[in-house]
């Protein structure tokens, strides 16, 4: 092993939080390594067709990073409206919601962007603003009093301050001894996209339904991503049927609203499962994306959280070396661990109930669930205030701000 390689900021996995991370870190002036695994995933070696919808302060960390490029701008579609359609059955189902962007500003709520192509221009990001990329995988943290030491397979590395960026089953975190609460759901999400021949007039619609939402998302042009969130057993037999049967399903699932469905590209079903770290930093490391929380996809809040606890955990150890002050001190930890948790944990809350309401076999569940969502349809001010919170939460970091 060659000896000890020394940063001001080390950040573990290469997922869109993390690359975001590395750059920002880098573009505060701090000697910035990013240990991205066997080597960084890009879209010619990621194989995955899913889309991520990022509202608007998510977008704009993108623009402050030169990551939103005219090539990706093509390959994406606004997202101007948001219809939730309760269509689990119960006894009393609400009307369908109807969310409008323009009713907040004159901008679209987001933009619904392949993941394989934001993964090559956040990769891009990180080269241009001087990011040291390791590509090997990280074997073992050991956190100590004025350092963290990491671990590759050839590599020994050091830095003041770690963020674990590295996943759901995170190296990072269990070397900090961070102690995670996790739970599965018993489903799997279908993910794919297919054409339609009706418009979609970009907007995104999420069907509650018995096993979960199935929710379509715009794509430029007469397309939309699909992710249908089922009990897992149906979901591996809906992700094998061959195209043409899986677009008679979603035709009728989906009411005909899209119109024809037809070309569905090929599917695959993802297992959900729910985790909270119990703390979001520790020992020098902070948490950021699913190495901190993981969410099923509703309501498009999965990858916004994480882009948010990228921006902060940056802007917190950018601003203590800026000062002269510890990068990876108690102060930085503690006060990112209280931010994030002050919007994440109420996030997932919500998210784990509405799926567990869709879920259960109560009639009164049921009932419940679709007398709140008449609620928010009925008062307007609710149904701005929904519309706010769910895109632009506060306390968000700078960079994520509105100009």
């Amino acid at each position: 092993m060659s000896m000890s390689k020394t940063f001001d900021a080390l950040v573990i996995g290469a997922g869109p939080a993390g690359l975001a991370a590395a750059s920002l870190l880098a573009g505060s002036g701090l000697k910035t390594g990013l240990v991205t695994g066997d080597a960084p995933k890009t879209a010619t070696n990621l194989g995955d067709s899913r889309t991520v919808a990022l509202m608007q302060p998510a977008m704009r960390l993108l623009v402050h990073l030169g990551a939103w490029s005219d090539e990706l701008l093509k390959q994406s579609a606004p997202l101007d409206h948001l219809k939730v359609v309760d269509d689990a059955d119960s006894a009393m189902p609400a009307n369908p919601i109807v969310f409008h962007a323009s009713d907040l500003s004159d901008e679209p709520f987001g933009w619904n962007i392949p993941l394989a192509n934001l993964q090559d221009d956040l990769l891009a990001t990180t080269r241009k603003a001087g990011v040291h990329i390791i590509s090997e995988r990280c074997l073992s943290l050991y956190p100590a009093s004025e350092s963290v030491r990491v671990l590759t397979p050839t590599e020994q590395l050091e830095a003041r301050v770690v963020v674990g960026a590295d996943g759901k089953s995170s190296i990072a975190r269990s070397s900090a001894g961070i102690q995670v609460s996790s739970w599965e759901y018993g489903q799997s999400a279908v993910v794919a996209s297919f054409k339609h021949s009706a418009a979609h007039y970009n907007t995104s619609i999420e069907y509650h339904k018995q096993a979960g939402p199935l929710t379509t998302v715009p794509l430029p042009g007469n397309r939309s991503s699909l992710v249908w969130m089922e009990r897992t057993e149906r979901a591996v037999q809906l992700a094998k049927l061959p195209g043409d049967e899986l677009a008679k399903v979603l035709q009728f699932e989906t009411h005909g609203d899209l119109g024809l469905i037809s070309h569905t590209g090929t599917a695959a079903a993802i297992p959900m499962t729910g985790l909270t770290a119990l703390e979001f930093g520790r020992a020098r490391v902070l948490l950021v994306g699913e190495a901190a929380h993981v969410v099923p996809p509703i309501g498009a809040q999965g990858l916004n959280m994480s882009l948010r606890d990228a921006a902060l955990a940056a802007q917190l150890i950018g601003d203590a070396a800026m000062w002269d002050e510890d990068p990876g001190g108690d102060k930085v930890v503690s006060a990112y661990d209280r931010k994030r948790r002050r919007d994440a944990l109420p996030r997932q809350g919500v998210i784990d109930f509405m799926n567990r309401s869709l879920l259960s076999q109560s009639g009164l569940v049921h009932t419940m669930r679709s007398a709140g969502l008449s609620v928010v349809s009925g008062i307007p001010p609710l149904k701005k205030f929904v519309m706010d919170t769910g895109v632009s939460p506060v306390d968000l970091p700078r960079l994520m701000r509105p100009a």
